[in-house]
């Protein structure tokens, strides 16, 4: 079976990494590098050009590299890429992982001290070798230090978006299993999380057998860590366990509810049972004192709602069940109606290949279109992100006049769909990147802070004043995490939502599954002080558009409604809203 653009792509750049801890020539492996870029931008199926002999038109693409790229299309093999991987250590590759190591360095490593594994990393580090390599030192050794142990706290944690990817296709193919009645996820991932550990699924069956027997011997299994008769764990290739439990369906609620958690959400559903005169577990209600499976005392719920409403409470959905308040809302009858990912029409934080990103402004059109939104901003990178190719000031004016060029052949076409003009500017030191006659020029204004200080009254001050601008509509990634890879940097954030409260600017929810930021957790916060979000993409591909997905059911876990979020408005709401920051209104 072949591969399409996007496994080609990752290969060639796997093959320029490989050949640059070889040492090869740097010419060569900037080749390789080039080529991805060149497939990232087509416009085209790559299967296509392939099947109609023009990869030599390709900028860049030798007779090897169309070889190569050929093979894995038609084939999906390469046995030059094989022979090279085999060629090097496995380890050095998993070196790369870690933060401030990059090929030159891994390299330098593994030649000078054979370093081939982050064990032999560490101990090296640790007994100061590291430091006395040209190009490390002292400051260098106890970064990688930092790294390995940032690296080892988050070892059997995972982003949402992994464990989504692998656990959809085992959900659909558990809800086709003929022995199946009911099925889902539970735990952390069914909660929305934005880091998970294992992965958990629950079926109701009359015939757990088969059902076990097959679920150990799917696709995508690296081991199978355990296997009874109405239990199975696996490991998945992806390193994430994925666990079973098979139910009789009277139990299945109930098993549902419990392993769905949260452990503090579930202590208050077990002491409002007790309250009543009732037991709850993972088998029922039961109209019992003591701990009990026994069914003839079970009270009859088929589904959480009832079991909710058996113990005074309307139903809390998952995001929703982390002993966060949702007990007392939901006695009063106050649990709010959350936003669905369907409420959204676009996005106002996305990037183009006029800078980091990978598409033309024409295929984020036609892609927005196919999906039925009503817009989606364009707001690359200000010209201090010159590592993500930001643009200057000629540049964005050249890029406005374009996008309304595509606006107006929309309108022509009688297409309701529109980009609007953006960026995101650069909050530095002495204000924003770009000068407030230029914003004003934009549709969107996007304002975040790229390289923070150490300094927290510095960095909450910066982002205090890019609030107070009538030209910024919005603070990017408000905290700058990274999820399993870099903290938030210091900021007092209570601070900045209360200046953002204060001038009518809105916040980002970032919804790249590397950021998720701002943190759910704040949320309510910021909807008391009366802070509008903005659930945003920060599209860097045409395959980033599934992320409003995600922001939404983070959004969920905030208690965000509709209301509270702003690109659930239709366009021309949406202008309004934009217009009036500039007026001074709030």
């Amino acid at each position: 079976m072949g591969m399409d653009k996007e496994q080609v792509a990752a290969i060639l750049a796997e093959i320029g990494t490989l050949l640059e801890l070889k040492g090869e020539n740097p010419f060569k492996t900037r080749a390789y590098v080039n080529a991805v870029r060149t497939l990232e931008g087509l416009n085209e199926p790559l299967e296509k050009i392939v099947a109609e002999g023009r990869l030599g038109e390709l900028k860049g693409f030798g007779e090897a590299l169309q070889d190569k790229v050929t093979q894995l299309v038609t084939t999906g093999q390469l046995p030059y890429y094989e022979e090279l991987k085999a060629s090097l250590p496995a380890g050095l590759l998993e070196l790369l992982s870690i933060q401030g190591l990059g090929p030159k360095k891994v390299k330098k490593l593994y030649d000078e001290l054979g370093i081939d594994s982050q064990t032999k990393l560490e101990a090296a580090c640790r007994d100061g070798r590291v430091a006395g390599l040209d190009g490390f030192g002292e400051k260098s050794q106890a970064k990688i230090l930092e790294a390995l142990a940032f690296k080892a706290q988050f070892a059997s944690r995972h982003r949402l978006i992994d464990a989504l990817q692998v656990a959809d296709p085992i959900l659909e193919a558990l809800r086709q299993h003929p022995d199946v009645i009911r099925c889902s996820t539970a735990g952390s991932l069914r909660r929305w999380k934005e880091v998970i550990g294992d992965i958990d699924f629950l079926v109701s069956s009359k015939a757990p057998a088969g059902i076990i027997a097959d679920f150990v011997s799917q696709p995508g299994i690296k081991a199978v860590l355990a296997q009874g008769e109405t239990k199975a764990s696996v490991l998945l290739e992806s390193g994430i366990q994925a666990d079973l439990r098979v139910v009789a369906d009277s139990e299945f609620p109930f098993a549902l509810a419990y392993f769905t958690g949260s452990k503090e959400h579930n202590i208050v559903m077990r002491q409002r049972a007790i309250s009543r005169g009732l037991r709850l577990n993972e088998y029922g209600l039961f109209q019992s004192a003591e701990e009990t499976r026994d069914p003839k005392l079970r009270l009859p719920c088929h589904d959480e709602a009832e079991i909710f409403a058996a113990l005074g409470l309307t139903y809390v959905p998952p995001e929703l069940r982390e002993d966060h308040g949702e007990f007392t809302a939901s006695e009063a009858r106050q649990l709010p109606r959350l936003v669905e990912w369907t409420d959204l029409r676009g996005s106002l934080h996305n990037h183009s290949n006029w800078s980091d990103g990978r598409d033309t402004l024409e295929s984020i059109q036609a892609q927005a279109e196919e999906l039925g939104l009503s817009y989606w901003a364009i707001t690359d990178h200000s010209r201090a992100s010159f590592q993500a190719n930001g643009l200057d000031p000629a540049r964005l004016r050249k890029q406005i006049r374009e996008i309304q060029t595509l606006n107006q052949q929309a309108e022509d076409a009688g297409r309701d769909f529109r980009l609007l003009t953006g960026t995101e500017v650069d909050v530095l030191k002495d204000g924003l990147d770009f000068s407030d006659e230029l914003l004003s020029e934009l549709d969107v204004v996007v304002a975040s802070l790229h390289v923070p200080s150490s300094d927290e009254a510095e960095n909450t001050r910066r982002l205090i004043r890019a609030a107070g601008n009538p030209q910024v509509h919005m603070l990017g990634h408000l905290t700058g995490r990274l999820l399993l890879s870099r903290d938030a940097y210091k900021l007092d954030i209570p601070a900045v939502i209360e200046a953002c409260a204060a001038t009518g600017t809105w916040i980002e929810l970032n919804a790249s599954p590397y950021r998720f930021d701002l943190d759910w957790r704040l949320w309510q916060f910021a909807k008391s002080k009366g802070v509008r979000c903005v659930i945003n993409c920060d599209a860097h591909r045409l395959e980033h558009f599934s992320f409003l997905r995600l922001g939404a059911g983070i959004a969920r876990k905030g208690w965000l409604t509709a209301k509270d979020i702003v690109n659930t408005r239709s366009l021309v709401e949406l202008r309004k809203a934009l217009a009036q920051k500039r007026t001074g209104g709030v």
